[in-house]
């Protein structure tokens, strides 16, 4: 179901599972991780989440383009920082593996004043997976943000759904989103490499 020129996971939400969906992608393929805008420093950021959920070492893990301070939008946290992010700052790291790209929040969060993550994608050019949540509202969200990703010609890999089973909102992304379930990862305790490398 993964396209073997790497992928961008995106989510319909913050908070939806983006980094657990690109350690447990990273896990199985052996890829590298590119997180294109890390916004919130505290704790080593999302990539710190990915490499000890992925169990890759050091060498599969590139640099943001923009780290910046305040875990807010990027718009907004570059603004905090005296940043201007621009659509021309981005290009695909130079690696021999394929590429697992972790985009900030939702579709439609803004990078500037007039360029959102959808765009970024466009630009970057990989085939999307789609993370979500399992529970109440998920079939909602995740069908305008097929909606959106199709409206704008983007490829789909598919969609990767986090958190407790949920067999009734699995069947009605499949029915009314015509896509794919790549995994569905459920709660996990503890959360870490082993557990996840199970799923």
């Amino acid at each position: 179901m993964l396209p073997s020129s790497g992928v961008f996971i995106t989510g319909t939400d913050t908070d939806v599972g983006k980094s657990v969906a690109s350690a447990w992608v990273l896990g199985r393929m052996g890829w590298d991780y590119w997180k294109p805008i890390q916004a919130g420093l505290e704790g080593g950021g999302d990539i710190s989440v990915v490499k000890r959920l992925s169990g890759l070492d050091e060498s599969h893990f590139h640099a943001s383009t923009f780290n910046l301070t305040a875990p807010m939008s990027p718009h907004a946290a570059a603004r905090l920082d005296s940043v201007a992010i621009k659509l021309s700052d981005f290009s695909l790291p130079d690696c021999d593996n394929p590429l697992v790209v972790e985009g900030a929040g939702g579709l439609l969060v803004p990078l500037n004043d007039r360029e959102f993550i959808v765009d970024l994608i466009e630009v970057l050019g990989l085939s999307v997976v789609l993370v979500v949540r399992s529970g109440l509202g998920t079939i909602n969200h995740t069908l305008l943000s097929l909606m959106l990703l199709r409206q704008r010609g983007l490829d789909i890999a598919g969609v990767i759904i986090n958190g407790e089973l949920n067999p009734g909102n699995r069947d009605a992304i499949i029915e009314y989103g015509k896509v794919d379930i790549i995994c569905e990862i459920p709660l996990l305790n503890p959360l870490n490499a082993e557990t996840l490398a199970k799923v």
